[in-house]
C-alpha cells in the first residue's frame, strides 16, 4: 500500500491511472531485484525467505512476547494499537490466533480504498465516481501540526471505496476471519475503517507500530505476528514490500485510485 505518513499528509494528491500502473509495473521489478540481490550478496535475510519456503523457525528478530488468543475469545472489536490492547498497555505484543479456519489479512490503501486531501481532488474525478456509482465520504483526521492558536491541526481527507468493497468484507467473512493490516496512522486510519466496517467484520485491527523494519524496507507486515501456521494465513496488498517476509503468503492486487470507478479487483 502507500501508507500515510503522517496525519498532516494523510492524502496524497491525486495521480493518474497511467501514472499508478508504471508505480505498480516498479515495485514488482524492484521486488523481484532485491530478492536476487539478496541471493547473490547472501545478505542477512535470505534465511528468512528460506525458512518461508521451508516453514523452519522464524527470522532473528528481536523476541516479542507472545499473546495467544483464539480467534473465540477476541470481540470483534478489539484494536491493537500503539502498543495497547483494549486499554492494557503492553511493551510490544504479537497476537498469533489459533487458526480454525482461513485468516485473511487485508491492506487498507490503494487496496479496499483510495483517500486524498480533499482540496487535492479535480471537481471532475468527484463528478466521474458519483457518475458510475463509486462510494465516498470525507472524514477529519488530526494532524501532528499545530494551528497558530496551538490547537491540533485537522486535515480533511476525501475517501473513495473500492467497487464491491463491502459485499467483498461480507463475502470472505463466511469461509475466513478478517484482519486488517496497514501501514498507516491510527488517527486517520481508525475512522476511516469506521466508516468501511460499520458491521464489525474485522477481527483486529493492525496499524504502523505493528509493521517492522527490515533491511531494505520500512512498515513491512509481518505474518508471524498473527500465526503460527502459515498455511492457514494470506494477505492481500497492492505492495508486495508489504508481505517481503512472507512472499508465498500474499496475493497483489493491481493498486486502485479514483481515477478507475469502474474496478473490478474484489467483485471478481
Amino acid at each position: 500500500m502507500a501508507p500515510m505518513g503522517q496525519p498532516a499528509a494523510a492524502a496524497e494528491v491525486y495521480v493518474p491511472m497511467t501514472l499508478q500502473v508504471w508505480r505498480g509495473l516498479v515495485n514488482w521489478v524492484g521486488f523481484f531485484f532485491q530478492i536476487i540481490l539478496q541471493i547473490l550478496r547472501g545478505a542477512p535475510c535470505l534465511p528468512h525467505l528460506l525458512s518461508c519456503i521451508s516453514s523452519s523457525s522464524p527470522p532473528a528478530f528481536r523476541p516479542l512476547p507472545v499473546a495467544e488468543v483464539p480467534l473465540n475469545d477476541l470481540s470483534s472489536s478489539a484494536h491493537v494499537e500503539n502498543g495497547v490492547v483494549d486499554g492494557r498497555p503492553v511493551e510490544k505484543l504479537t497476537v498469533r490466533f489459533f487458526c480454525l479456519h482461513l485468516l485473511v489479512v487485508l491492506d487498507l490503501d490503494e487496496t479496499l480504498v483510495c483517500a486524498y486531501e480533499t482540496c487535492s481532488v479535480p471537481a471532475i474525478v468527484r463528478a466521474q465516481a458519483t457518475e458510475a456509482g463509486l462510494k465516498w465520504f470525507e472524514i477529519e483526521c488530526l494532524s501532528s501540526g499545530k494551528e497558530s492558536d496551538g490547537k491540533p491541526k485537522v486535515n480533511y481527507v476525501t475517501v473513495f471505496e473500492r467497487p464491491g468493497l463491502r459485499e467483498f468484507l461480507k463475502r470472505v467473512c463466511e469461509f475466513a476471519d478478517l484482519v486488517l493490516f496497514t501501514a498507516g496512522l491510527e488517527d486517520y486510519a481508525r475512522p476511516l475503517v469506521d466508516r468501511i466496517d460499520v458491521e464489525n467484520l474485522f477481527k483486529l485491527r493492525l496499524y504502523r507500530p505493528s509493521t517492522v523494519s527490515t533491511e531494505f524496507r520500512e512498515h513491512v507486515k509481518d505474518l508471524s505476528c498473527l500465526s503460527k501456521d502459515f498455511s492457514r494465513i494470506v494477505i492481500v496488498d497492492n505492495n508486495p514490500f508489504s508481505f517481503l517476509l512472507q512472499p508465498l503468503n500474499g496475493i497483489p492486487c493491481v493498486p486502485f485510485s479514483a481515477g478507475q470507478p469502474y474496478d473490478d479487483q474484489v467483485i471478481h
